[in-house]
């Protein structure tokens, strides 16, 4: 398993329209091989922004890295920058992946 995530710094008043535009946008993820799961997490208020972070997990970091380069990645991501989702962020997005050493699910021990 592998899991990929950017954090974002939004300037305070700037929170429900970056919701409303990932809420809004079509992510084309759905169908791509190897997807599992996606959640946006609203994190802890600092003093000059919100933290939030974009979680996908993925069934392997091929699979995201396939992702990355196929053209519903680029579909997902044509409007980032437009002037139609304006929100005001602290620098840009910021990376992280994490692949899975261990996984446990409910009623699991760990080996």
């Amino acid at each position: 398993m592998f899991i990929a995530t950017n954090r974002f710094k939004v300037k305070h008043g700037s929170e429900a329209e970056f919701e409303r535009v990932w809420r809004e946008r079509d992510t084309y993820i759905a169908a791509v091989p190897g997807f599992v799961a996606f959640d946006l997490c609203r994190g802890p208020e600092k003093e000059e922004y919100t933290l939030y972070i974009s979680h996908t997990v993925w069934a392997g970091k091929a699979d995201f890295e396939a992702w990355t380069k196929s053209e519903a990645f680029r579909l997902a991501h044509r409007d980032a920058g437009a002037s139609s989702n304006r929100v005001n962020y602290i620098g840009g997005p910021e990376f992280e992946g994490f692949e899975s050493v261990l996984s446990l699910t409910p009623g699991e021990k760990a080996a």
